[in-house]
């Protein structure tokens, strides 16, 4: 029985992956959630009771996933500005993964104070992983620099997934230049 429990979890988180990368926030409902996974709708209540609860779900499952592979890109890179590129690169390669985009949805979702809570102390996570390499650079700065790091990845990344009149690789490459470079080139 718990086994069958947690294929059907999976299944209803799985549904509103492909819900949220087809159509945003808007596309995550529970009578979708229904029927692509065949489930009456009171039964997804069971799992979940509100929309932010499968975001929250979702984020736990995926972003330690995601933030692990940028830390492999990163401890794969040899100095200091070869791991804020692979910071950067990394990240804005992942805008493409069903995975990713679940963590970018609960950015925009309406989720309760608690869910905010921890997706911020998740993306600290993250954001620590680039203060040291600051600090190797020599940056007077490194943690503010490294929130500031990231506040040009989230709008490279919002940037992307609205589709922009700029091609993805574009955006991308400019976002490793301003990490690099700042605004001189």
């Amino acid at each position: 029985m718990a086994e069958h429990r947690t294929m059907q979890r999976s299944a209803l988180l799985d549904a509103a992956r492909a819900l949220l990368s087809e159509g945003g926030t808007e596309a995550l409902t529970f009578p979708a959630l229904a029927e692509r996974t065949g489930l009456a709708r009171s039964s997804v209540y069971e799992y979940f009771r509100s929309r932010g609860a499968v975001v929250e779900a979702l984020c736990a499952a995926d972003f330690p996933v995601w933030a692990a592979e940028v830390e492999a890109a990163m401890q794969a890179a040899e100095s200091p500005a070869d791991k804020i590129e692979a910071y950067v690169r990394t990240q804005l390669t992942l805008v493409g993964d069903r995975r990713h985009r679940a963590v970018v949805a609960i950015s925009a979702g309406e989720l309760d104070a608690g869910a905010r809570e921890k997706i911020r102390a998740a993306h600290g996570g993250l954001i620590a992983m680039i203060v040291a390499a600051l600090g190797d650079l020599g940056h007077p700065e490194p943690r503010l620099t490294a929130v500031l790091l990231q506040g040009v990845v989230d709008a490279a990344v919002r940037r992307i997934e609205l589709g922009a009149a700029e091609v993805p690789a574009a955006i991308v490459d400019t976002a490793v230049a301003i990490a690099l470079h700042g605004v001189t080139g």
